[in-house]
């Protein structure tokens, strides 16, 4: 068993696709119309053939407030693995992302906590050691 997709629910399927893709640096792997919303994947530019995230709206109604509780008490939705948090953080601010937590070396991790502009925490993560 593995895992092949997992999802972000986002308020904007174009808006989170231009922040995923041009901001963050992922690329397009599925764009399929499915009535007023689309199946929309990225995956990393390093493992195109790899696990799937899904931008996947937001319109059920239990999603707002599952969103807005974890993100009014700062808890990251999704976790995504980086090489080098402080590069990531630096890039990432130079474009004008906000980040609610900057880089914390927490022994065998370091972790900064952004905002994806689409109702969501994201973590970076960063293994050390």
């Amino acid at each position: 068993m593995r895992i092949v997709m997992t999802n972000v629910f986002v308020d904007d399927q174009e808006k989170a696709l231009h922040f995923y893709t041009e901001v963050l640096g992922f690329v397009k792997k599925n764009d399929i119309p499915m009535g007023e919303h689309r199946w929309l994947t990225v995956v990393s530019k390093s493992a195109t053939d790899g696990v799937e995230l899904v931008l996947e709206p937001s319109s059920h109604p239990a999603v707002k407030p599952f969103k807005s509780s974890l993100a009014g008490d700062g808890i990251p939705y999704a976790s995504f693995g980086v090489d080098d948090v402080q590069a990531e953080y630096d890039r990432l601010s130079a474009l004008g992302v906000i980040f609610t937590q900057p880089p914390v070396n927490m022994g065998p991790v370091t972790t900064a906590v952004l905002d994806d502009t689409c109702g969501n925490l994201i973590q970076i993560a960063q293994m050390n050691g």
